[in-house]
């Protein structure tokens, strides 16, 4: 992954095959941002000038690349919009920074070092900068042929390989805290990438189960996986009868951060379909294709628990994965089937591609069980999301508002786009069965609705919950934008980990 150093040198002497500079949009034309001040000064303050001559706007995400001025090492500049010029006596957000530096890195493929000098005005600027240089730089490749060299793919370009952060306080400690706390995130946000952009045929849910595994051990993480066995014993009926029709076989894994400083304990929980078929009642042509994504719930909470984990949080965080993979064949689970799930409830299953919401009841009413003084499920869970909030968009449910409310600040807080959804009480009543205590499904508008009422059903009582359903934003369709690959994107990584920096800090309720 991309080296990060802090530094002070001067952007004219740093050896590098770029200098990275910011430029805002303003109201007569592009100016340039702090940060740059030695750069302008080298084009005879005629940097915006130039840039403006070469179509530049300041607009976000624009990249403007020109030749670095005479006497500079490095022999490239290159201008990365920030967007509008921020309002008189503020600065910058740090969502602002992240995108520029996302976009520049990604711009910038190939090169070796590249020098930033955005505007960092403390140790949060520099975090975020050090965020999106690393989550932009972020390249797939596993499964390309690589070039004799092994550094890139082939007919392609290994990402930026390592930057340096002008204006960075390499000796002060709230900077190389920052810069290290994004290090620690980032790297697990992008493992958490790694395994949603995994084919399905590598990524069984045994195989996620032996991924956990081994980050447990190597991060002092306790691990426990239920295999078939130990599922069919315990009486996972959601789990089990998601899992019923493919030859992998299901898994539920629990990994145990403890802190012997902690006061308070959260339970996350995340839905990991390692591949989605549909099952029986089998996905039109055209939606299969990215269902490997189905699993992005479950990458987040591990992701989350192993940040945690390396951050030394002092607040215990338990994560649950549910793995199973949903396929037709004589064994499936059908239409109309009655299952008993872990709790002792029963669910009639009206449709086999409402199969998240089983795997997931399983995993909360067992995390439940531990009394946590919160639990957070996360999952890719329905299309009506989707049409409802977009693709960048995930959504909030809970069972306390200010829990929800909570929620969506942290997320707003991260640079994650997330909004408050009401479960409204009237919709309940469209999932009663004739024949078991619940069914699967319910009313088909407002259906992300209804699937939060259906796992309000299977949390513990007097338990605070809440559920964020990310199949909007966890897996990018189309092109990249900011520090947002195509492919999987590591939707609630950074939600999670601010709740437990939040409640380790006892901020959060």
């Amino acid at each position: 992954m991309t080296a990060l150093t802090l530094s002070t040198a001067a952007a004219s002497g740093l050896r590098a095959d770029a200098i990275v500079v910011g430029v805002a949009k303003g109201p007569k034309g592009p100016v340039v941002a702090p940060g740059a001040e030695a750069v302008d000064k080298a084009y005879d303050r005629g940097l915006a000038a130039t840039l403006e001559t070469l179509g530049a706007t300041g607009a976000e995400g624009e990249v403007t690349k020109l030749p670095a001025p005479s006497g500079f090492k490095a022999p490239v500049v290159v201008a990365v919009g920030l967007g509008a010029v921020p309002e008189k006596d503020e600065s910058f957000s740090a969502e602002a920074l992240r995108r520029a530096a996302g976009v520049a890195a990604r711009a910038l493929a190939g090169a070796k070092k590249a020098a930033f000098a955005l505007p960092v005005a403390d140790a949060a600027d520099a975090g975020a900068v050090a965020e999106g240089a690393r989550l932009g730089a972020y390249a797939f490749d596993a499964y390309k042929e690589t070039g004799r060299s092994g550094s890139a793919a082939k007919n392609g370009k290994a990402p930026l390989a390592e930057v340096a952060l002008l204006g960075g306080k390499p000796r002060d400690a709230a900077y190389k805290a920052a810069v290290a706390r994004a290090t620690t995130v980032t790297e697990e946000l992008n493992r958490a990438r790694d395994l949603i952009n995994t084919p399905p045929n590598d990524l069984t849910p045994e195989a996620f189960a032996a991924v956990a595994t081994a980050a447990g051990k190597e991060h002092g993480i306790k691990v426990q996986v239920l295999d078939e066995k130990a599922l069919a014993k315990g009486g996972y009926g959601g789990i089990l009868g998601v899992g019923a029709g493919s030859a992998a076989a299901p898994r539920l894994v629990k990994l145990s951060y403890t802190s012997p400083k902690a006061k308070k304990s959260l339970a996350f929980v995340g839905k990991g379909i390692t591949y989605d078929s549909g099952g029986i009642s089998l996905k039109p042509a055209g939606h299969n294709e990215t269902m490997k994504c189905d699993m992005s719930g479950a990458a987040a909470v591990f992701a989350a628990v192993v940040a945690a984990a390396r951050l030394g949080l002092e607040v215990n965080v338990t994560g649950w994965l549910a793995l199973a993979e949903n396929m037709p064949s004589g064994s499936a689970t059908r239409p109309g089937d009655v299952l008993r799930m872990y709790s002792g409830k029963t669910v009639e299953v009206l449709n086999t591609d409402a199969e998240g919401r089983l795997v997931l009841a399983d995993a909360l009413w067992k995390a439940s069980e531990d009394k946590p003084d919160a639990i957070v499920d996360v999952a890719t869970l329905t299309g009506a999301m989707v049409l409802a909030l977009g693709s960048r968009t995930f959504g909030v449910m809970a069972n306390d508002d200010a829990f929800r409310g909570s929620i969506v600040e942290a997320a707003e807080e991260v640079g994650e786009e997330s909004w408050p959804m009401p479960l409204p009480e009237h919709l309940r009543k469209g999932m009663d069965s004739p024949t078991a205590d619940i069914a699967n499904m319910g009313e088909r508008m407002g259906g992300g609705l209804v699937a939060g009422l259906f796992l309000r059903e299977f949390i513990g009582e007097g338990i605070t919950w809440a559920h964020l359903d990310i199949a909007g934003p966890a897996f990018n369709e189309a092109g990249p934008f900011g520090y947002t690959p195509k492919g999987g994107t590591g939707s609630a990584v950074r939600t999670l980990v601010r709740l437990a920096e939040l409640t380790a800090a006892g901020d959060l309720g």
